[in-house]
């Protein structure tokens, strides 16, 4: 944690000259934007996933029509495609799971009131009113929805609200072309239900948001704007 506060600090001062008061602020927004920086082949590579399976769509109509009739045989024999081809549908998820260590040790490190045995400064930085270790719910007891930090939320929560909704159309109008891809959540069972209830997902960082600190709340906007750009770009 004390190497981890070294190098959100470091950053911060390397910022402070054009984010002064907001300097640690800025600093976990570019953390964020290194550790998708370093993921951005996985997602690259989710990307290349998804045009396989597209490519593999005349074979996979012709497993269907061979086992019409043998549902079991039809996924074993659509899995083994896969696995020859190297495509797996759920590619996509890596990306995520390999960013959430970030995000739990920043959560952490701003939840923390010490570091090795010493006070944590961190707790005092701010964007603009609002303390990066504080919560909604300590913005709305000073000051209010209105107050100077409830403010910062409410801009906060604009922004990630036009993010999921930009988000949330560009899923619902892909829902149906991934599902044909992955076979109709026949092949990968439950899978068919999971893309359906995927778009609504990103409407979830705004409850993020909301509950964590302010400095993981950043690390939640930026890392959610990321991937609504990333995916635009490598899904279009």
């Amino acid at each position: 944690m004390s190497v981890f506060a070294g190098l959100v600090e470091w950053l911060a001062d390397l910022l402070q000259p054009l984010f002064h008061a907001s300097a640690t602020a800025a600093a976990i927004v570019l953390f964020t934007a290194l550790v998708r920086l370093l993921v951005h082949p996985l997602s690259r590579a989710a990307a290349r996933g998804q045009q396989a399976r597209a490519r593999l769509q005349p074979e996979i109509a012709e497993l269907r029509r061979k086992h019409a009739k043998d549902p079991v045989k039809l996924r074993r024999a659509v899995l083994d495609l896969h696995a020859r081809e190297r495509v797996t549908p759920f590619a996509g998820l890596l990306p995520s799971l390999l960013q959430a260590p970030a995000f739990f040790l920043l959560y952490h490190l701003f939840s923390s009131t010490t570091i090795g045995g010493e006070g944590n400064d961190l707790l005092t930085h701010t964007l603009f009113s609002a303390p990066l270790g504080d919560r909604w719910a300590d913005a709305l007891g000073h000051g209010g929805l209105l107050g100077p930090a409830g403010l910062v939320y409410l801009g906060l929560f604009a922004f990630v609200a036009a993010v999921a909704a930009f988000t949330f159309h560009r899923a619902r109008r892909t829902t149906a072309e991934s599902v044909a891809l992955a076979g109709e959540g026949e092949q990968v069972p439950g899978l068919g239900a999971v893309a359906k209830v995927m778009p609504f997902l990103s409407f979830l960082t705004l409850v993020t948001v909301a509950v964590v600190p302010l400095a993981a709340a950043l690390y939640m906007v930026t890392s959610t704007t990321w991937s609504a750009v990333e995916r635009a770009v490598l899904y279009r």
